[in-house]
This record gives C-alpha cells, structure tokens and sequence, in this order.
C-alpha cells in the first residue's frame, strides 16, 4: 500500500467513533427531562416548595456532568469523583439547607449530614409522614436521584450506537419513577399523567435514536398519548376500585404518634393522689444527682404541654426505630444503669441522660424490643405497646454535665427547632419583662425567672383529703394566669413547670417541660432506688448555643406552703431580687442599651448586625472558590497554548518563526483531531492536512517552511509576516471545518502540549542543519 493511501485511510472518520456532539447533548438533555418527570411523584411527599429545589437542582447539575463526560470521553472513576464533588458541593444548599449558614455556606453538619443522609434518610420517609419540609436530611433522596439518575442515564445515552446502550438509558429514568412511586403517597392521577408523559417522551426519543421517527407519525403520536393519559385517568379508578396503590409507606410500619396519648403532664396529679406511696420503679446504678427522664414537651397550644406532632425529624414528636446502638454526640459521663418497672403504665419509658443503648430482659423482652422508638432530640423513649408491668431493661447512657451560671456566660439562645408557643396569655409577657429586667445574659434571665418562681411562690398540691391549700389542677393559659396574676401564688411543680417555660420564652431562649422521677435527700446516692408516685417531678430546660439543655427546678419546697388565715397582700409580686432600685437624681453613666430593652433577642441583634460583612465575605469565598477551581483548569491551558504562539513569533531567527507558524498548524490540526503521522516529513504532513482540512495550503507551508529553513540566506521580515498571515488563515480553516463544541474541545485540548515532540528542525538529521548553517554563511 502506498504511502498516501496509508494517509488517506487516516483521516477517513471510523464508523466506530463517538456520535456527533450535538446528538450526545440533545441525549443528556432529554434523559434529563425524563428523570425530572419520573421524581415528579415525590413532590407530594415533602411539599412543592421543599422539594422542588434539591430535585431540579440535582437533576441539572447531573445533566451538565453528563454532557461534559460525554464530549470529552471521561472515564468512569473521572465521572464518578465530579458526582461525588457536586454532592459536596451543591448538598448543603439543595439537600440539608437547615444545617447551612445563609442557606448557601456548607458547615461540619452539613457535611455530617450529607454522609448519613444516602443511609438514614430512605428510612426517614417511609416513617415520617409527609409532608416532610426541608428539616434535617430527609431532602437527600431526591438530590441523589436527581443527580445520579440524569448523569447515569446521559453518560449511558450520549455513547455509541449500541441497542443495549439504548434501552439502559431509557431503562434509568423508569427505575427512577418506580422508586418514586415506592416512596411516595397513594395519590394516582399523578402518577398517571406522570407515566403517561414519561412514556411519550422516551417513545418519541428512542424512534429518534433508531432512525424511525417519521414527521408524519407525530399526529397519530400525539393522539395515542392523549388517549392512554384520559384512558389511565378515567378507567384507572374503575379498574382498581377502592384498593389503594401500593407503596413502601404502607407495608412499613406507621411513626409512633405521641399525641394521640394525654400529655403525660396533664397526669401529674393523679400521681400524687393515686400512687403518691407505690412503688413504681426500680433503678440501679444511678449516680448521684442524677434524674430519671420520662417525657419531654415542647409544644403548648394553651392547653396543655406535649410534644411537636407535625413530623419534623428533629422535633420532639419524631420516634424513631434504633438498632443495637444509639448515636449520640453529647459528652459527659458514661454510665450504664438497671430499671425494674413495677407499677408504671403508659407509652412512656423511663430512661437516663442521652440513651446509647437499650437492652430488655425478663417477660416481653422481645416485645418491648420490637416496639422500642427513640428520640434523639429530647433523649426520650417509648414503647408503642405500652410499658407492662415487671418490664425489666438495662441503659446505656451519657450523662451531660450541669453547667453553672458563670460556665454558661453570655451564651447565645440556642438554634434548635422548637414549636411556636400558641395561647400564651398577656400576663406572661408582662411578667416576664418585670422579672428579668436586670438581666444582661440570656443566663441571668432564665436564672431570674427560676428565683423568682422558686423564692415566692407557694407549694400546694391541692388534695383536699390531704389538708392541702386549695390549689386547681392543670397548666393550660388559665391555670397559668391565676398562677401569675392571682392573690397568691401557689400551685406544684404542673403549674410551676409551665410558667418557667413560658416565661422564658419570653425571653427567646427555646425552653421545654420535662417530667420524670428526682430522688429525694435520703434516697440521693443510694446504689439502688425505688421511686413512688411522690417522687414524680417536673422541671424546665432551657438551650444555649453552645452549651446544650440545661437544667431549672421552679417549684417552691413543699415545705413553703401558705396559711389559711393569711391575707393576699401579694395582688402584683414584686420580689426585691427584680425590684429596680430608684433612679439617681445625676446619673453620671448613660443609660445603656439593655438597660432599656432587657430582651435577650434585641441584644443579640444588635451584636448580629456588625458580621454582615464577614457573612457576606464567607458566601463569596464558598462560591467563587469552587467556581475558580472549575474555571482556572481551561483558562491555563487557553493561556500556555497563547505563550507558545507569542514565543513562536518572536523567535530570535527568522528561519526558525516560519518553522514556528509550521508548528502552529501542526498543533492546532492535532488539537481539533488531526494528529500527524509518526515520523512523517512535513510534505507528507501536510498531504494529510489538507485531506482532511480543504480550506489548508498544506503543500505550501511545508515548501515555504523547507526553503526558509534549508535556504542559504535567512528569510526577510516582509515573508516571515506573509507566511503568519497564511498560517492564521489555516488555523480559521481548521476550526471551521468543525462544529461549536469540537472547536471548544480543541481550543481546551491537552494533545499538543502532551505531546512529546520536537521542532521540526530537531527531526532533521544533525548534517542537514548544519549543512544549512553552512550554505548560509
């Protein structure tokens, strides 16, 4: 074979190659819509506007990976690692917005979430119902289905012309929907519109693929869809009558609602009056200070207290399944301790400090075991069957310390999701205002609120039998206002409890009741307690940034009781602690800002107001840190290959810049997919260019560049410029011949620097160029 046939068969196109470019992005781009379609169904499950951005969102950043893998022939493990970047990348805003600053700014739990979300949160939606908002990490499984399937499906696609290859790619965004359908609500037109344009869609793209989409066929097309869309929604409900659509939601079992039990504080008497001398419990291993957690509530709706019942996953209502161990990032003193239940009944299971593990023995071990739930936001459990008499367990668990006023110090109001406050009466604001009017830290407030309550209050549990002060049950708005603006105050730790919370929201410090058992002075640091219907206690818990919950007790001793003949003097409390003292005629400091305004959340926005500029700092470098690290790759090659055509030009001999514009087209042929043949001359080369490329003069640049370089006198400026002006017409020749996307391939392309090539005259034999040398002197 000759050598210009071997040439020509070069740069003949294999029918092996990759499809055209356009083809490959009209693939991605409809694969892409095909999954955004088939997530269509989860919308429901969290809520449109909670949904919508991790699904679009993680659906066009697949697409773009797609694409770009596609037209630049990435590897798998390339393709894999950029997913893996874009889920860090783009998760904190779209998947766990909650955990982020400004919604944008990823942080540590950002991260953490992201991590535990493609494991935690499948399970999350099938126990929480729906809708499930944006809290926490449940919005990860539509992210990574919207990421993972628009990328898959397009790489799959945009490949060669293969029926397997085909029917994957149209396959992906079908396993995509049946998950969504799995995980999503028994709603069936939906899914019927759904599928109905999911299949139109891939019909219309795969006739396209295979050559057989026909102009003409699109009438009928169109008329077929509309007839299987009012067909499906019309004969779909008489064909199934009233049997629901199966998803996952309904095999699984349904979350433990705590609300439809009675507040476990609305109880709090019964306690006293029924069981004040039963023995309810057993627990060894408590250490002492201590406190047993039964329930905890951080929902008021002005009447009772109970826990958050909308199903966020971090409220207070969210029980869910746990395994052999609970995770826990709380730190403290890890201790592990015995209960025996004797008489306690109730959903409610009493546990210690921060649980980590669980284990039941004795009668209904393996029952108590399967209806076990755990919320890791309040350290509360419950059984869903009830907690049966002799229910034996041991706890693992780590007891936080109780910080004190100074090792709080100005800590700021926590960020943790507590429910808005419903029904709280008028006298609570005002009180409020009364009592930490002298409080300068978030701490002094709540403290003030407890000495308050705890100082001047009176105890009284109301059992007439007893000989108790008249003292009425209950918590709610109510109970409360006589409690704060009534002649006397007295109550228990029910009412008591309460006001403390309520109170201290005031304040904007997140607080929750909680009840359980505290042992008394004889029974502290006893190895082994028993705990009566008297030993039942309530108290508040009040977050710090920080710091975490910590621990206020408001109820007055039981000692501190009022007298029947006593007179209610007391029509508006106003303990000295709180009493402002009388202003000075001459002040000589100026009134200070929380003088006047003693709220802890005015202070902290007022100090907020001076880190716009950092916050603003902090989002800018999160974005335009990535988006450099994405732009400089391309912009130094764009920036070498500019350096090489200057360097070029500007060689010192003029021999050597015609050799130089040579090289240029050379490299710019290669680029753009016209590599040289190996150890070829540069008329044999440039036979090759302008088979491939018409619009190049090959011949005639490789003659000019041979007598430049071979001639005995050196070229002058005037054919150095001329021959540049010839090779600029070549390269726009080059990248003419091809379209939008292969010339951006080739202006990115690494081949001609790769390459390890010599200049044309280091390919000549050393006699030749020396011989030029000579002939030129």
């Amino acid at each position: 074979m000759s050598r210009r046939a071997r040439t020509v068969r070069q740069v003949e196109p294999s029918t092996d190659r990759a499809r055209p470019v356009a083809h490959q992005v009209v693939d991605c781009v409809v694969l892409a819509l095909t999954v955004l379609l088939a997530l269509v169904p989860l919308l429901p499950v969290y809520g449109t506007a909670s949904a919508l951005p991790a699904v679009v969102g993680g659906t066009v950043a697949g697409a773009l990976v797609a694409v770009v893998a596609a037209v630049r022939v990435w590897p798998v493990m390339t393709t894999v690692a950029t997913l893996l970047v874009l889920y860090v990348l783009l998760g904190g805003a779209l998947a766990v917005p909650t955990t982020t600053v400004a919604g944008v700014v990823p942080t540590l739990d950002t991260l953490t979430g992201l991590a535990d979300g493609v494991v935690t949160s499948w399970k999350q939606i099938l126990t929480l119902e729906p809708p499930l908002g944006r809290a926490g990490n449940v919005l990860v499984v539509p992210f990574v289905l919207g990421l993972g399937g628009a990328a898959t499906a397009g790489v799959v696609a945009a490949g060669r012309r293969h029926p397997v290859r085909l029917l994957t790619a149209a396959a992906i965004p079908v396993v995509v929907l049946v998950l969504s359908i799995l995980l999503g609500t028994v709603e069936r037109l939906l899914v019927t519109v759904v599928g109905t344009a999911l299949a139109a869609v891939l019909l219309t793209w795969g006739s396209w693929r295979t050559g057989h989409l026909r102009p003409r066929r699109h009438t009928s097309l169109a008329l077929l869809a509309v007839v299987s869309l009012v067909g499906g929604v019309l004969l779909a409900p008489v064909v199934g009558g009233d049997e629901p659509r199966f998803v996952l939601r309904s095999t699984i079992v349904p979350p433990f609602d705590p609300r439809e039990h009675p507040s476990p504080l609305s109880g709090y008497r019964t306690y006293m009056k029924d069981a004040k001398e039963t023995d309810l419990l057993t627990v060894r291993g408590l250490p002492e200070g201590a406190v047993v957690r039964l329930a905890t509530m951080d929902a008021f709706d002005g009447v009772v207290w109970n826990v958050l019942g909308d199903g966020q996953p971090d409220g207070s209502g969210a029980f869910r399944r746990v395994g052999d161990a609970i995770p826990t990032s709380v730190q403290g003193e890890t201790v592990e301790v015995e209960v025996d239940v004797h008489a306690l009944d109730g959903v409610w299971l009493p546990t210690v400090g921060h649980t980590t593990a669980v284990d039941f023995t004795g009668p209904g071990a393996e029952r108590a075991r399967n209806g076990f739930r755990y919320n890791d936001a309040t350290g509360t459990g419950v059984l869903t069957d009830g907690v049966g008499p002799e229910q034996s367990y041991t706890l693992e668990a780590v007891l936080p310390p109780v910080p004190t006023d100074e090792e709080i110090g100005d800590a700021d109001p926590g960020q943790v999701v507590v429910p808005q406050l419903v029904g709280v009466p008028d006298v609570v604001t005002s009180r409020s205002t009364e009592v930490a009017a002298r409080a300068t830290t978030a701490a002094l407030a709540a403290r003030a609120i407890e000495s308050y309550l705890h100082d001047t209050g009176f105890f009284s549990h109301g059992i007439e039998a007893a000989g108790d002060y008249p003292s009425l049950s209950g918590h709610g708005a109510s109970r409360i206002t006589e409690l704060l603006g009534g002649d006397i105050m007295v109550g228990d730790a029910e009412q008591y409890a309460s006001a403390m919370a309520l109170l201290v929201n005031q304040q904007g410090l997140p607080a929750r009741v909680v009840m359980g058992f505290v042992p008394d002075e004889e029974q502290a640091g006893d190895p082994e307690v028993t705990f009566t219907g008297e030993n039942v206690q309530a108290w508040v818990e009040v977050n710090y940034q920080g710091v975490g919950w910590v621990p206020y007790f408001p109820t007055p001793p039981t000692s501190q009781t009022p007298q029947e003949n006593e007179a209610p003097v007391e029509q508006e409390p106003q303990p000295q602690v709180v009493q402002p003292p009388p202003p000075p005629p001459d002040p000589t400091i100026p009134p200070d800002a929380d003088d006047e305004e003693p709220n802890v959340d005015s202070n902290q926005d007022d100090e907020d107001t001076g880190i716009d500029l950092r916050r603003i700092a902090t989002i800018t470098a999160a974005v335009g840190i990535p988006l450099l690290l994405l732009v400089l790759p391309p912009l130094l090659v764009v920036l070498a290959k500019r350096r090489r055509r200057r360097r070029r030009q500007r060689a010192t001999d003029p021999a050597a810049r015609i050799s130089g514009g040579w090289d240029e087209v050379v490299d710019t042929a290669r680029d753009h997919g016209t590599p040289p043949v190996p150890a070829a001359t540069r008329r044999e080369t440039a036979r090759t260019l302008t088979l491939a490329h018409p619009g190049v003069p090959g011949p005639e640049l490789a003659e000019r560049a041979d007598a430049a370089v071979f001639a005995a006198a050196p070229p002058e400026q005037a054919q150095v410029d001329e021959y540049w002006l010839t090779v600029d017409r070549s390269v726009r020749a080059i990248r003419g011949d091809l379209p939008r996307w292969a010339r951006l391939r080739g202006t990115l392309s690494l081949a001609s620097l790769r390459a390890r090539r010599d200049s044309d005259a280091d390919r000549e034999p050393r006699v030749v160029r020396m011989l030029g040398a000579v002939r030129r002197r």
